[in-house]
């Protein structure tokens, strides 16, 4: 059984996940497992009217502006990167997603069909590539990952297990679960992602809220015009404050801490843009950077410049 989460009265039921079926064996086994590896690796178009959520939830809200971003790179340079599916489990001719969910969104807004691999996996076998995809993003956040841990764990899915799947190791695992199951995902939607807040902060706030005071200022504030107002960061900001006992005034707000990605035409993830009270800082990590990191170090002054002339030719 689940544990309870903090700012939750429910219970989640542990679901063993299901076992794969045995293949076949010898030569028709050896055949069909060869016809099977094409058919896997084929890109298709599938219309997206046919494509059923799957999976767990890994993502806790999409950036509104983020995913206009996307949109208007897949209508201008069309899609460029497969999803990934599965037959349904239940309704013949329909399809379950596995990863791209963005993907898919943006182009059912576009009213195009979806370009993806269809692959035969059992929920194990999903729950390893949805986990081995978020582990390649670089812009899921750490309480997207944790949740993700947690719903796994809730769904009776051995440690070792889910620490394969995100690519950590168990004392991480652990550290993950501590918040992702002190939070129903009823409570992190109304967060959201919150990608400037990192585990520390987290683990603080789950001590925070054991207090049913603190949790309760936390909750009323959470009913607030004022919070749905704000951005992922700053609603969590605003539930610490409210948590520790403070008071979020006017200046608290305006400097509260925002971060969005940077992407690239194709959608990827490409850097962090952080605002604060101090100022603006951009990150660029190395990391799937392919040598642009490099790049930009070695031309962000002619760059900046550029930007900054631009910038001064549009104030006028």
């Amino acid at each position: 059984m689940a544990r309870k989460g903090i700012l939750t009265g429910t219970t989640g039921t542990a679901k063993p996940p299901a076992r794969p079926k045995a293949a076949p064996r010898g030569a028709v086994g050896a055949l069909q497992s060869s016809l099977t590896k094409l058919q896997e690796n084929a890109v298709q178009e599938i219309d997206s009217g046919l494509i059923d959520d799957a999976g767990f939830e890994d993502r806790l809200g999409i950036d509104s502006a983020a995913q206009r971003q996307l949109r208007a790179s897949l209508e201008t340079y069309g899609q460029q990167v497969p999803v990934l599916l599965r037959p349904h489990a239940k309704t013949p001719g329909r399809f379950e997603i596995v990863y791209g969910r963005r993907r898919l969104a943006a182009l059912k807004d576009l009213g195009l069909p979806v370009k993806a691999m269809v692959r035969q996996l059992d929920d194990h076998a999903l729950v390893m590539a949805q986990g081995q995809e978020n582990t390649a993003r670089q812009d899921l956040s750490f309480i997207e990952k944790a949740s993700f841990a947690a719903q796994l764990k809730s769904a009776g899915y051995e440690r070792q297990t889910i620490a394969d799947a995100l690519s950590i190791d168990l004392p991480m695992l652990s550290r993950m679960l501590t918040v992702g199951e002190a939070f129903d995902l009823k409570f992190l939607r109304q967060i959201g992602a919150a990608p400037g807040i990192g585990r520390d902060r987290w683990l603080a706030l789950v001590k925070l809220v054991k207090d049913p005071a603190a949790r309760a200022r936390a909750g009323n504030y959470m009913r607030t015009p004022d919070f749905g107002a704000m951005d992922s960061d700053a609603r969590f900001n605003a539930v610490f404050e409210r948590a520790t006992g403070k008071t979020a005034g006017k200046q608290t707000k305006a400097r509260a801490s925002s971060a969005r990605a940077l992407r690239t035409s194709k959608g990827q993830a490409l850097a962090e843009l952080r605002t604060t009270g101090k100022g603006v800082t951009m990150t660029l990590p190395s990391r799937n950077a392919e040598g642009f990191d490099d790049w930009f170090a070695q031309h962000a002054e002619t760059l900046m410049q550029e930007i900054h002339d631009r910038w001064k030719k549009e104030r006028s």
